[in-house]
């Protein structure tokens, strides 16, 4: 009896150990089924986010160059960056300077870029570019020269093309472009650093008061309003500082307006005209970025005067056969608006004339950055 009872206990005991052996067992498959769960979970999500991440394009917004109007860039260039849809771009600011090309984090950490492919190291990974906004002023990003590097690259960009940025940079050869397309500017005489001036012959050509002009640059750099012959020499050696070319033009009094002309969705649109007033005698860097001036979208026009501009302006961009962004200046007189240049990267800011006009249109700086970056894409 006793024999039978040490045999029960023992069996008792031994299947108890099983008892215990399955269920560890089976906790523990029960646990390597959830490590795989939870992996397969990690799985998926490092899967998603690559996917979304790699749906996202990689746009570099170019700002600063090498004029003097590289300040106004920077300030152009991070109302870019900040308005750009996060949601669909990874936003790069680039700083083009003659020092450095370099990539700038938000924390001001600089990263230079590699000048053969246009791209750099971030945390062990190479960034490439999908398109490049283009927010330089000036040289090199206005005049075509940053731009023929992209197109050599093969990396597309928000500007028109290199010869186009080129041509409508150089004020003198823009507006003998335009002369056949029936465009009126004012009467004008060019000359080249080196030269010799005949200044009662300019006078006598484009009368007085009458502007000095650098040909190829911008945010009125280089500009002198000349009242008198004794002020050319001055005027000339401040144009020239700016360019070795310089345009001489007579004095068009009358209603100053700027119109923005944009491709936008795959359409020419005319934005809305701003007019021009002043506190100065001219709309110099300080109207145009120290507040010495009003800028007024809607423009006070009549309805005849608008549609005049309008027509004007369109018939400019497309004779020029323009894509992108550009702003015209113009002057009236006797009741027809005189071209007086193409910017083709102009202002930015929130404060700049042309996103004044987009707003006016009902158009957002998110919208008209993007559709500037999706144009490009389309472009590629």
């Amino acid at each position: 009896m006793i024999f039978f009872k040490n045999i029960l206990n023992k069996t008792t005991l031994h299947l108890i150990y099983i008892r215990h052996k399955f269920m560890k067992t089976l906790y523990m498959l029960s646990l390597l089924k959830l490590c795989k769960f939870v992996l397969n979970i990690d799985q998926f999500y490092k899967q998603t986010k690559n996917h979304y991440m790699s749906s996202k394009k990689n746009i570099a917004v170019v700002m600063g160059g090498y004029s003097t109007e590289y300040q106004i860039s920077f300030k152009s260039g991070k109302v870019v960056c900040e308005n750009l849809n996060k949601d669909l771009y990874r936003v790069f600011p680039i700083h083009i300077l003659r020092e450095k090309w370099v990539y700038v984090d938000e924390n001001q950490v600089e990263i230079a870029l590699d000048k053969s492919d246009f791209s750099f190291n971030l945390n062990g990974a190479k960034i490439q570019f999908d398109a490049v906004f283009n927010a330089i002023h000036g040289n090199p990003g206005e005049n075509g020269i940053l731009l023929a590097y992209f197109e050599l690259l093969g990396i597309p960009h928000t500007s028109d093309t290199s010869y186009k940025m080129a041509l409508t940079f150089n004020k003198r050869d823009c507006l003998s472009v335009l002369t056949p397309y029936g465009i009126p500017h004012a009467k004008s005489v060019y000359i080249n650093k080196g030269d010799q001036i005949d200044y009662q012959k300019i006078t006598d050509t484009v009368g007085l008061p009458c502007f000095v002009k650098a040909n190829a640059a911008g945010s009125s750099f280089g500009v002198t309003k000349v009242y008198k012959i004794t002020d050319f020499e001055k005027a000339f050696e401040n144009a020239f500082q700016e360019d070795h070319e310089v345009l001489v033009e007579e004095f068009l009094d009358g209603t100053e307006v700027s119109v923005g002309v944009i491709t936008y969705k795959g359409q020419v649109k005319v934005l809305p005209i701003t007019e021009i007033v002043s506190e100065n005698d001219f709309f110099d860097y300080e109207a145009k970025y120290l507040g010495k001036s009003q800028e007024i979208t809607p423009a006070r026009l009549t309805a005849e005067q608008e549609k005049a501009v309008i027509e004007i302006a369109a018939k400019t961009y497309k004779a020029l056969g323009m894509k992108g962004f550009t702003r015209s200046e113009y002057i009236f007189k006797n009741g027809i608006p005189h071209l007086l240049e193409v910017n083709t990267v102009p202002g930015m800011t929130n404060e700049s004339i042309l996103p004044q006009q987009a707003r006016q249109a009902g158009i957002s700086l998110e919208e008209l950055f993007g559709a500037a970056i999706e144009n490009a894409l389309k472009s590629a």
